[in-house]
């Protein structure tokens, strides 16, 4: 017998103790709680236990064979000050950030805000943005490449070539100069995917009568509905959307593999996450990977906190 069920005796009368918050809690929601279980249990086990053991193996030095040596701050000594191709794959993971993710965020918005005005063809309008989406990034990427080939007979260069622009072809993918450009213009059209479904969805569960009650205040165009009534009411979706910009943007890596090889060169389109392959599943200094990986995890957490900060609701 559970000790929230016994009895005791008080003045003759027995009354059962009073139940913790806890007891109750768990007694009114254990169905919940059972369904929540095999999702509970994966995400500790995949997820938050995988952290914390990165966490522990980034202040060692391990190979993967011998037994992990314990070296302090070391590691993220080495990253911070001695590691330059680190430097150069966080200058271009930063670009990444700044321009595909804003630029994923805003288009996913207006897309969606467009297409929730149209009164007819949403659903294909939708598939068209979110279709992109549904492919891997290596399989995007070689759809890409032949627009940016490197000869005659890529799309770009005949059509540059045809009106006279430049007369012998560009090596897209090849030059150092071209490679960024190219994998911001991939990757940006392939921002769209979650968010832009999020933001539809969101739209498109406002209220109509919040709008027409907003015409009787004197809200007369669609612009004055999305900075008055819409922005204000979709601020959860408007957090996921940048959280998942955030993420999706400093963990670029298939698109700039696919499309400048691996390592890239003069390491021109070389991320953080390009890096943390390299040393893992490379060189297989897991030490030293734990440490890139820490550094990622830290830097998209406090990004996503501050973006937290800017949508939170007070409601």
């Amino acid at each position: 017998m559970s000790k929230a069920a016994k009895t005791t005796e008080v003045s003759g009368v027995y009354q059962k103790p009073v139940e913790s918050k806890f007891h109750r809690f768990f007694r009114e929601n254990k169905t919940g709680w059972l369904f929540l279980a095999p999702f509970m249990i994966l995400f500790l086990v995949f997820t938050i236990a995988p952290v914390f053991v990165a966490m522990g193996l980034s202040f060692t030095d391990y190979n993967m064979i011998q037994t992990p040596n314990f070296t302090g701050v070391t590691n993220y000594r080495l990253l911070l000050l001695e590691d330059d191709v680190f430097i150069i794959a966080l200058e271009n993971t930063l670009v990444f950030a700044c321009i595909i993710g804003p630029a994923g965020y805003i288009m996913s918005f207006v897309m969606a805000w467009f297409i929730s005005l149209c009164k007819r063809g949403r659903g294909a309008l939708a598939l068209c943005f979110y279709a992109p989406s549904l492919t891997s990034g290596v399989a995007m990427s070689v759809i890409w490449l032949v627009i940016f080939a490197g000869d005659r007979y890529g799309y770009l260069n005949h059509a540059l070539i045809s009106i006279g622009l430049i007369s012998d072809p560009i090596l897209w993918c090849k030059n150092a100069t071209y490679i960024l450009p190219v994998i911001v213009i991939i990757s940006a059209w392939m921002s769209m995917g979650t968010g832009f479904l999020v933001f539809l969805a969101g739209l498109q569960g406002i209220d109509p009568e919040l709008y027409e009650a907003g015409r009787v205040d004197g809200i007369r165009n669609p612009l004055q509905q999305l900075f008055y009534i819409t922005l204000p009411l979709m601020k959860p979706q408007l957090l996921f959307g940048a959280i998942n910009s955030i993420v999706s943007s400093l963990a670029v890596f298939d698109v700039a593999t696919a499309v400048a090889g691996f390592p890239s060169p003069n390491y021109s389109a070389h991320t953080i996450v390009a890096h943390l392959y390299d040393y893992a599943f490379t060189r297989f200094q897991m030490g030293y990977a734990s440490a890139i990986a820490m550094f990622l995890f830290i830097f998209t957490f406090s990004l996503s906190r501050i973006c937290m900060k800017i949508f939170r609701s007070d409601d």
